[in-house]
């Protein structure tokens, strides 16, 4: 039943300017905090996930200006527990279906929240999830059994204005729509909040049941105890689930920030990162290192004859070849198009280095099978060697890069060493 997760920075108002600026600068060219207007404090949502529901509902909205989710908002901050708002229209679903939000806050590390005013000093935010009623019921399992109406209501007092669900009723019907038959009513407190859950038989049941009140009794108890323990168990693990779901989420992006998308190789930043490992560890050992620069030859008139699909399965293939050709304590990355860099540590000098890149040479030079299509491709190697040829990254990246222009220009699949 979860739509939606994602987190709302509480933002004073010194700050705002500094906050939209700093959310534009990271991409978000038309950014802003609405509903506009002066406020003593925002809470603007900055990220939703997943955000492809969201296409209709841009970033910034800010829930403290709603009654119903501020209180749920500073329920949670002052009790330092998940909070859980009324009956709402999610932002992001435009269909009527209304559900609750709950809301858990985020304090900061190293301040002290032991009392109300010492969290409301401490919070920065909270991470929320939105749901959807019908699609919350409709993930528990079992079967329902025929002719009950079941509904839940955001009050202790069903109406039709409070109701959230209901399995055989539709909306506009009054509460409790017994039809002489028989009801019952419950009441459950999740995270705050007080849910009505009622109960009642209809034509179809009483047929098949009669009027067996112990046996409307019975299913009521099944059905609330499930439904509680499932909401108990969400609000006891869901820290820890949130917890779990954001390292992964941060983990992901991070894989997907150092690496390329197509070869799943590091990418420049990842590969300059393990460059500069190497550099301090080779000044510290007075060792050795190569940089290997490596552009495909004719790559061009791959994509220009099959398409980029297969020019796309091709650099995979390289990539792949590159990775069995290396040993263990090799980096190899993509920098872009056909290019390829490749970090050698620990040689013992210029002629172990060039042997490798032949090696390199000779395996990229092997055929290709790919859709049905017989390819070959080879390359051209510049190799820089630490220290030799540079002593920081920048002069080892261009000795390698005029390296390889050199192989080019003397006929291409060929290795230069740029000394």
């Amino acid at each position: 039943g979860i739509q939606i997760i994602g987190v709302v920075e509480r933002v004073p108002s010194f700050r705002k300017e500094a906050h939209i600026a700093s959310m534009r600068r990271i991409g978000l060219a038309d950014y802003s905090i609405h509903p506009e207007g002066n406020r003593e404090t925002y809470a603007p949502v900055i990220q939703r996930e997943p955000d492809i529901r969201s296409s209709h509902a841009p970033l910034g909205l800010d829930p403290w200006t709603d009654p119903v989710r501020r209180q749920a908002m500073e329920k949670a901050c002052d009790s330092g527990m998940p909070a859980i708002t009324g009956k709402v229209q999610l932002a992001i679903d435009k269909q009527g279906d209304a559900g609750p939000i709950m809301y858990l806050p985020v304090f900061a590390q190293g301040l002290p929240r032991d009392s109300v005013a010492q969290r409301r000093a401490s919070l920065i935010g909270w991470v929320y999830a939105s749901f959807l009623m019908h699609d919350f019921m409709a993930s528990l399992y079992g079967n329902e059994v025929g002719g009950l109406a079941f509904a839940i209501y955001d009050d202790a007092i069903p109406t039709a204005a409070t109701l959230m669900y209901a399995n055989d009723m539709p909306p506009s019907a009054p509460p409790l729509l017994i039809r002489g038959g028989l009801s019952a009513k419950e009441y459950m407190v999740v995270a705050g909040h007080t849910w009505t859950l009622t109960l009642a038989t209809q034509d179809e049941f009483e047929a098949r049941f009669g009027r067996n009140i112990a046996f409307v009794i019975a299913v009521t108890g099944i059905g609330l105890s499930l439904a509680m323990a499932l909401l108990t168990w969400f609000m006891i693990n869901g820290r820890a689930r949130a917890l779990r779901l954001a390292a992964g989420m941060t983990e992901e992006l991070r894989h997907m920030a150092q690496h390329d998308p197509l070869t799943g190789l590091p990418n420049r930043t990842l590969f300059s990162d393990r460059v500069q490992h190497e550099l301090a560890h080779a000044k510290r050992q007075a060792g050795h290192f190569a940089l290997v620069f490596l552009d495909l030859d004719h790559f061009k008139p791959i994509n220009d004859n099959y398409g980029h699909a297969i020019g796309d399965v091709l650099l995979q293939q390289v990539a792949k070849r590159l990775q069995r050709a290396l040993r263990a304590s090799d980096t190899v990355g993509r920098i872009g198009g056909d290019e390829f860099v490749l970090l050698l540590a620990e040689v013992s000098g210029a002629d172990a280095a060039l042997a490798l890149a032949e090696k390199i040479r000779h395996e990229i030079a092997r055929p290709y099978s790919i859709n049905g299509h017989d390819l070959s491709i080879s390359c051209s190697l510049g190799v820089s060697i630490f220290p030799n040829d540079g002593e920081d990254e920048i002069s080892l990246t261009k000795s390698a890069d005029d390296a390889m222009y050199q192989a080019k220009d003397g006929g291409r699949n060929s290795v230069c060493l740029a000394t």
